[in-house]
């Protein structure tokens, strides 16, 4: 073998097989991934803040089957929510104004309240 042969064999590998950004990033959100973390200040064995950190990222649709779909249940961030909790205040606003219309309830009563 020459030196000239040597330097076309590729060096031997001695770690794991390298993997590319898109191929983490699919694993990563077809099994997802959690990162927890608490935050703790104490000021003399009191204490003053506790923050928990939970962050999940996974697929929409590996995190519906781990049982969380709070998106579709937010008004801030789903159309459909933000229609029926309108739908539902509207509703409740009508009650009320029925109520009041019929002499079951007075103006300055809070909603809900039984006016005692």
């Amino acid at each position: 073998m020459t030196d000239h042969d040597l330097l076309r064999t590729p060096p031997p590998t001695t770690g794991p097989p390298t993997s590319d950004l898109a191929e983490i990033l699919e694993r990563v959100l077809d099994k997802g991934i959690v990162i927890a973390g608490d935050i703790k200040i104490d000021l003399l064995d009191i204490e003053l803040l506790t923050i928990r950190l939970r962050l999940f990222v996974a697929s929409v649709d590996t995190a519906r089957k781990a049982g969380i779909d709070w998106w579709e249940t937010d008004p801030a961030l789903s159309s459909r929510a933000r229609r029926d909790a309108l739908a539902e205040e509207n509703a409740l606003l009508r009650e009320r104004l029925e109520a009041v219309e019929s002499g079951e309830l007075t103006a300055a009563t809070p909603a809900g309240g039984d006016g005692a």
